[in-house]
């Protein structure tokens, strides 16, 4: 039933080098031993902090990467990586696999050195995943923020396939990690005219996250454009004076 949630591939859409930013292939473990990949893209000047980036449910790294390119650029080093079934990682995805990958992926962070401040950044099914790994597993973490992020997989389905009727289970999703949470900051950045995750799904995890916390309302904004050319700098901004101010 989870298949209708995932929609991987193993498609080489874009690197770092396009940009001509310096990368390190990475390959970690996960809890069960599937091994995943990843890539570090260094900063490219004084370090500031490193961004450890979870993409949507989609393609792979490769194609969701463009997100955050501009980091780097800005001082922050970033790691972004594939769940089990993407890219050129090993297995399959299944709600309790991608969430112990997140895991595995802040420690495996968490074990480099000179990272700087370390923060976490999602967006939609990766929303929903950094906010439950960092619940879940927050040392070291800074701050949490997440675009458009998921509430939990019953919410999703009663809001896209509401005719399936689907029993899930939601051990794994933001909405029983997020009380946790605090007090690590969490901002979340949601647009009104999303149709592909309801901008409800933030406010009701706005309601249950501890302080501190906020919710940045894209008026008109659809799924996942806040950092897009669309809003120019306007979201970029508030996505760096928010990692900025618990740096």
């Amino acid at each position: 039933m989870y298949q209708y949630f995932y929609f991987p591939d193993r498609v080489k859409y874009d690197t770092p080098a396009r940009l001509g930013l310096h990368f390190d292939d990475m390959r970690f473990n996960s809890r069960d031993g599937t091994q995943l990949a990843g890539w570090f893209i260094h900063a490219t000047g004084a370090i500031q902090g490193t961004v450890i980036h979870m993409h949507g449910n989609a393609q792979n790294m490769s194609a969701h990467w463009g997100y955050v390119d501009w980091l780097p650029t800005v001082g922050f080093n970033v790691f972004t990586f594939d769940y089990r079934g993407y890219g050129n990682s090993q297995g399959s995805p299944d709600p309790r696999g991608v969430f112990e990958d997140a895991i595995a992926a802040l420690d495996a962070i968490r074990a480099r050195e000179n990272t700087g401040p370390l923060f976490v950044f999602g967006q939609s099914l990766g929303g929903m995943l950094a906010i439950a790994a960092a619940g879940a597993s927050p040392a070291k973490l800074k701050a949490v923020a997440a675009e458009a992020p998921v509430h939990s997989y019953s919410a999703w389905a009663e809001d896209v396939m509401p005719e399936k009727e689907l029993a899930l289970d939601d051990t794994y999703c933001a909405s029983e990690y997020i009380a946790a949470l605090s007090p690590v900051p969490l901002l979340l950045l949601h647009g009104t005219a999303d149709r592909v995750v309801p901008y409800e799904h933030s406010e009701r995890l706005l309601k249950a996250a501890g302080t501190p916390k906020q919710l940045v309302t894209l008026p008109n904004g659809e799924h996942n454009d806040a950092l897009t050319e669309r809003h120019g700098d306007q979201y970029r901004r508030q996505l760096l004076d928010f990692f900025s101010t618990y740096a």
